[in-house]
């Protein structure tokens, strides 16, 4: 293993690994990420993005990790060109040094690891450690003078992060499980340059140490990390004195190590061991079962410490940097409840997310260190830098569908529709329905990149309801019922609910409080999710059970048609925000199609469905249908 973990200086250079000196002039760059968790493919045209997609919205199989053949079929077919038209394919990360790792782990554990081991070997052994092969097997098509060139998984995530911001220079810190061996990095990012100062390894990890809280709770690993933050308040910080008396030691400067005695990452498929639960008074919980008071306990002390540790993280950055701007990436930066406690320090003067924070933004990060590093000196983002925008198109880089499309795709279900060309009627029509309390599935324009609905892939409901949160949880999204859900609000209008500390927050990555102004008290002697049914606010649907809520603010540059059914809902009801949560049901990816859209909409209890610029009603479609069986998860 590498040094104790604290901060360790960087001395690589992010392109000194997979590229030469040479300069190139290369016009299409396809990212790819790939089997490990979120299996994405990114198509850069002239270093602009213009396509990018999760695979698992094609599959149907929520966090799918194999090949993205379909993702890249679509980038290919939305810039119309073949693949012996691509000038390189970017991975994201270093298979050959993740093996090296894996190896050093399994020979310093053992004889532990010898159960999962031999389960591996096969898999890294066959695809993964030749993987310029694997890629060729697997990308029918893919010439053999197109180089497939290797990212640093950490200079991914910073990649992703900083060249798309609105930042001319920025710092930039990335905290995730682990990639080749970091763990948390911290690097600058200035014009087209990045370079790394130092870094956090591999296993004292933020992001492993957040997923074994996860898998103890009862949820799964590399999904189920935002219902532990979500789970979190209804808790008292009861342990986070164990935590930072056994399980990790935390410096000032954010730098921490994690107590290895434990933890079974090392060793097996498990990320706890006896040792951990006896610390927390009993075993882990069951999957779907009952939620014992004492996992609000836990949650909530987690969530504490890992707010503490971004921050103290966060703070060293600035410190370091002297930046006045920061960017953000890797999976804890989809922690919003932690963003949102670093932006109410104000030690930056902005902060930048990328939307697409995990995995699946390492495909785009990959393809944008290559463009800047390898071509020659043009300057980022010349085409479409802006002052104050970023680059990623709101997010809405995937799939869209036409009018016609959409069709003939409702007449093979033999669907009831109707269809109008008038967007204003229309959002009035959908502005009365949600006004009078029914559920709205939204699916306009082109697909989002990343784990959140922005806005054209929503189900939509009324913020004002006081039944609202219950109702979608267990009726339509067949989830546990304390699972909170995000306002859409019109961008000029958040600060008059909520403090976001000047910041925009369109990717909804951001948790603020709602202002005091706002709230309801309410009574002292609810106790853990009882506190749930207690409404604290006008806007109850969204308001958390600590008078937060993770918002999303939507302006007409980034989302029109979004903007403009926000602003006649607000005419209509003098509320100028809506509950905005993904298109699917549990267990499922967000709906990529009309035909996964109309399938989710007739196998829940969804009221309306609106696509483009047809709607339906669910009282006029065919109910001798079979309807596809879904059980609410028990709280």
């Amino acid at each position: 293993f590498p040094p104790p973990a604290l901060w360790l200086h960087s001395c690589t250079r992010s392109c000194d690994t997979f590229f030469t000196d040479r300069q190139f002039d290369m016009k299409y760059i396809l990212g790819i990420s790939a089997f490990y968790h979120d299996s994405a493919a990114v198509l850069l045209k002239d270093g602009i993005i213009i396509a990018a997609a999760q695979e698992e919205r094609f599959t149907r199989k929520k966090n799918d990790e194999r090949f993205p053949g379909h993702a890249i079929t679509f980038c290919l077919n939305k810039a119309k060109i073949e693949p012996e038209q691509l000038d390189a394919v970017a991975f994201y990360d270093k298979p050959i040094t993740k093996f090296a790792r894996m190896l050093e782990t399994y020979l310093a554990v053992a004889p532990g690891g010898w159960k999962t081991f031999p389960r591996i070997l096969p898999t890294w052994l066959s695809e993964k450690l030749n993987l310029k092969n694997t890629i060729r097997e697997e990308f029918s098509g893919l010439p053999e003078a197109c180089p497939i060139l290797f990212t640093q998984h950490h200079e991914s995530h910073a990649a992703s992060a900083f060249y798309p911001s609105p930042f001319e220079t920025a710092a930039i810190l990335t905290i995730d499980g682990v990639g080749e061996w970091a763990t948390t990095s911290m690097a600058v990012g200035g014009g087209k340059k990045i370079t790394t100062l130092k870094e956090i390894r591999f296993p004292h990890s933020l992001g492993l140490l957040y997923s074994t809280f996860t898998a103890y709770c009862g949820f799964r690993v590399n999904s189920g990390e935002y219902k532990l933050m979500g789970l979190a308040p209804y808790g008292e910080p009861k342990y986070v004195k164990h935590i930072y008396d056994h399980l990790i030691d935390v410096k000032a400067d954010g730098s921490f190590r994690l107590n290895l005695d434990y933890f079974d990452f090392l060793r097996s498929n498990r990320m706890s061991n006896d040792r951990f639960h006896a610390l927390f008074d009993g075993p882990p919980r069951k999957p779907e079962t009952k939620m014992d008071p004492r996992f609000l306990d836990v949650a909530r002390s987690i969530q504490q410490v890992t707010e503490d540790i971004v921050l103290k993280l966060a703070k060293h950055t600035r410190e370091v940097t002297e930046k006045k701007h920061l960017c953000l990436a890797g999976g804890v930066a989809l922690n919003c409840v932690a963003n949102g406690k670093l932006a109410a320090q104000k030690w930056f003067d902005d902060i930048w997310i990328q939307p697409a924070a995990g995995d699946a933004g390492g495909a785009l990060g990959a393809a944008l260190a290559v463009w800047h590093e390898q071509t020659s000196e043009k300057p980022r983002g010349e085409s479409t830098l802006q002052k104050g925008q970023d680059q990623m198109s709101g997010s809405f880089l995937g799939p869209a569908y036409s009018s016609d499309e959409v069709q003939r795709t409702l007449n093979a279900h033999e669907a009831s529709f109707h269809v109008t060309n008038d967007h204003g009627t229309l959002n009035k029509i959908t502005s009365r329905w949600l006004a009078e309390g029914h559920v709205v599935g939204w699916m306009q324009g082109a697909m989002e990149f990343g784990p959140r609905a922005l806005g054209n892939r929503s189900i939509l409901g009324d913020a004002r309801s006081s039944k609202m949160q219950s109702l979608i949880n267990r009726k339509i999204k067949y989830r546990e019922s304390f699972r909170p859900f995000a306002p859409a609000v019109l961008e000029e209008k958040a600060h008059k609910f909520f403090e976001l500390h000047g910041l925009k927050s369109p990717y909804m990555l951001i948790v603020a409080d709602l202002l005091e102004s706002q709230q309801k008290s309410t009574s002292s002697e609810l106790e853990g999710l009882e506190r749930l049914h207690a409404e604290r606010s006008d806007v109850p649907a969204i308001t958390h059970v600590d008078y937060t809520a993770r918002v999303q603010t939507v302006n007409e540059h980034q989302n029109a048609r979004f903007y403009h059914l926000l602003k006649t809902f607000e005419s209509e009801t003098g509320c100028p925000m809506l509950i905005n949560t993904s298109f699917n049901v549990r267990g499922e990816p967000i709906v990529a199609t009309p035909d996964d859209a109309y399938r989710c909409f007739m196998n829940t209890e969804m009221d309306y469905l609106v696509i483009g610029d047809i709607w339906l009603s669910k009282i006029e479609q065919k109910q001798d249908r079979p309807k596809q069986q879904f059980v609410p998860i028990p709280d």
